[in-house]
């Protein structure tokens, strides 16, 4: 609906698990090597942990599209199912024949037949399990001795469990003793830091094919960072809702008059909003390229150089009692991070 108001052709905070709109930070970069090296390498049981909205899936459905024709995913995406609703699923999920999705017994010998021969044809299977933090646990027996399929030499079956911090807790259970042992990797997403936050919006406005400067101002994606906590998915509905609201009253870029509007309708986080950023320069946006390219957007954190300290410390103004924690706690630190985005051209919102 506010594509062409903002100049993109998509909707770029939109909620799916996009591979195209994934920003690489240095945990999404990790834990995406880490995926990508357990589906190759067969490391048995790979464990993905972070909070809901951290881009968990997103990360798993990008490991599984660069992986080569060789390789067969199955991903499970609700995991809350009975022990004879689990065994269908997977005999649906993996090919077998009907009897297997009736009989648990015939279900592992197809499926052993199967990922035997995929393994000397030089083919891998994994088994991607998402949410995993709700999973009974006679399920997570169940996956525990699938993962137990092998040979002499390699395992014939890698499992990946995604799921929220509590899955940690759980696996440190006695009862769950032998499936934590067998976790060869471990990875955590964490929410966004304030100029992770900035490349986020601009990155995923650039794949859309805008120009992030021309969507929203500094202060509006500061005051998205500190209502949103740094998650992807709760910044992604301020964001959409923030555009969706510009657009119907004709104001562009998006300001923090309009996000605190749209935090308001959506409960978000009470207080005021932080003093205007002063002016300072900031590098070109470079034109968007008028074709879609495919490509990861990442964040390098050591490439932007650190700014020189001043030489002797600057007053402090005082901050007033309603103002939020968060929003005046480094001053210092917030301009930094802002005014590191490739996008930001210095435009200050009127106070």
């Amino acid at each position: 609906m506010y594509e062409s108001f903002f100049g993109l052709y998509e909707r770029p905070f939109d909620l799916t698990p996009n591979p195209r709109y994934l920003v690489l930070t240095d945990a999404h970069r990790e834990a995406l090597s880490n995926l990508e090296y357990a589906i190759t390498s067969r490391k048995g049981v790979t464990l993905l942990l972070g909070e809901a909205g951290t881009g968990k899936t997103t990360i798993i459905r990008t490991a599984i599209e660069r992986q080569p024709e060789r390789v067969h995913c199955v991903h499970l995406q609700n995991p809350t199912l009975e022990r004879s609703e689990f065994v269908e699923m997977l005999a649906r999920l993996f090919g077998l024949s009907e009897r297997a999705s009736e009989s648990k017994t015939a279900c592992l010998i197809e499926l052993e037949k199967l990922l035997v021969s995929r393994s000397q044809n030089g083919e891998s299977t994994v088994l991607v399990v998402d949410e995993a933090q709700s999973l009974p646990l006679e399920l997570l027996e169940e996956i525990r001795l699938l993962a137990n399929i092998e040979t002499n030499s390699e395992k014939l079956l890698s499992v990946i469990l995604a799921g929220q911090p509590e899955l940690a807790e759980r696996l440190n259970e006695r009862s769950l003793r032998q499936l934590k042992q067998r976790v060869a990797l471990r990875c955590q997403l964490k929410s966004l830091g304030l100029q992770e936050t900035c490349a986020y919006v601009a990155g995923r406005i650039r794949a859309a094919g805008g120009v992030g400067s021309q969507a929203f101002t500094r202060e509006a994606v500061a005051l998205m960072h500190e209502r949103s906590k740094g998650i992807p998915r709760t910044l992604n509905v301020i964001a959409d809702n923030a555009m969706l609201t510009a657009f119907a009253t004709g104001r562009r870029p998006v300001n923090t008059k309009v996000v605190l509007e749209v935090c308001v309708d959506l409960d978000l986080g009470r207080g005021t909003v932080a003093p205007p950023l002063p002016m300072m320069e900031s590098p070109q946006e470079a034109p968007p390229s008028p074709s879609r390219p495919v490509r990861l957007i990442t964040i390098d954190s050591e490439a932007a150089p650190a700014e020189a300290a001043p030489a002797s410390p600057e007053p402090v103004a005082e901050t007033p009692a309603d103002t939020p924690a968060d929003a005046t706690a480094d001053p210092q630190s917030r301009k930094f991070s802002l005014f590191r985005a490739p996008w930001i051209r210095g435009t200050n919102e009127s106070s």
